[in-house]
């Protein structure tokens, strides 16, 4: 079994310390602060674009979306584990995966840096034989080459699990089936999204997939 996940919303909850980097970020700029439902609704396409989201939200101009994103990405990249923490038994269910023989891999629009510090953090990087980040390949999801590359990294096609529209749109283009984590940060309703499988907890996942292949 060959697996890919994505990161953000689907493995890890991250929202609460994206929230605290771009609240850093529009406190330089003299901006009020969002609050952490609002800042979800930015995740999902990396942190550039969560920028430019934020930015436009508060009337900033364009000009400023450069020195903003290297601001961001400072704060970010400085303390990107502090209030991450993964979704409830993830871990459980990585560990049952690779005892099982299923190989892991993971493709995110975050960039490469933060997601190899998170994954160290955590101590879950000795799940994934494959990891690719959202500098990783001159694209990012929806495009399908980085989750193509992530599961050439695995030696062959299999399932790709992640939480958002940006994900099933992924998968379709990449012609692979898609299982939806519902906890995650979508803003589309479950039966909208095309899928193979839609769970809310990691606990019980093995055997889903188990009964699914």
């Amino acid at each position: 079994m060959r697996i890919v996940f994505d990161l953000d919303g689907t493995l890890i909850d991250s929202a609460p310390d994206l929230h605290a980097a771009i609240n850093r970020v529009l406190a330089e700029w003299g901006k009020a602060p969002f609050d952490l439902p609002t800042v979800k609704r930015f995740i999902g396409n990396g942190i550039p674009a969560l920028v430019t989201l934020a930015r436009q939200s508060r009337g900033l101009d364009e000009a400023e979306q450069p020195l903003m994103v290297a601001r961001m990405f400072a704060h970010y990249t400085a303390a990107p584990a502090t209030l991450t923490r993964p979704f409830p038994h993830v871990i459980p269910a990585l560990q049952r995966l690779v005892a099982g023989g299923a190989r892991l891999g993971l493709c995110t629009n975050k960039a490469e840096s933060p997601t190899l510090s998170i994954l160290t953090a955590l101590k879950m990087e000795r799940y994934f034989d494959t990891v690719i980040g959202g500098d990783s390949l001159p694209t990012q999801k929806p495009d399908p080459a980085p989750l193509l590359a992530a599961f050439d990294g695995l030696g062959g096609s299999g399932l790709y699990i992640g939480d958002s529209e940006v994900d099933a749109e992924c998968a379709r283009r990449a012609g692979v089936p898609f299982a939806l984590f519902t906890r995650g940060y979508r803003k589309t309703p479950v039966d909208q999204l095309p899928h193979v499988l839609a769970f809310d907890d990691f606990a019980g996942l093995t055997e889903r997939l188990t009964a699914l292949a």
